[in-house]
């Protein structure tokens, strides 16, 4: 599965991206879950910058069992 394409959502909390390849380097953090929409907590592996051919963004969180790489506008 690529992980090339963002999603851009207005209920997101954070940027979010799976793709570990695209962090310019990933700054582990202690065990701390986010929360999705149904209540679920999911793992934070870490945060960092993320840069794309198209887009670059600060502070993004990486979950890796995340499907799509989600983008914060609000």
């Amino acid at each position: 599965m690529s992980h090339s394409k963002w999603v851009m959502d207005s209920s997101a909390s954070h940027h979010m991206s799976p793709d570990s390849l695209s962090f310019t380097s990933v700054s582990p953090l202690p065990s701390i879950p986010v929360m999705t929409a149904d209540g679920t907590l999911i793992p934070l592996a870490g945060v960092d910058f993320v840069v794309t051919p198209h887009l670059s963004f600060p502070n993004v969180y990486l979950i890796m069992i995340l499907e799509l790489n989600f983008s914060f506008v609000g």
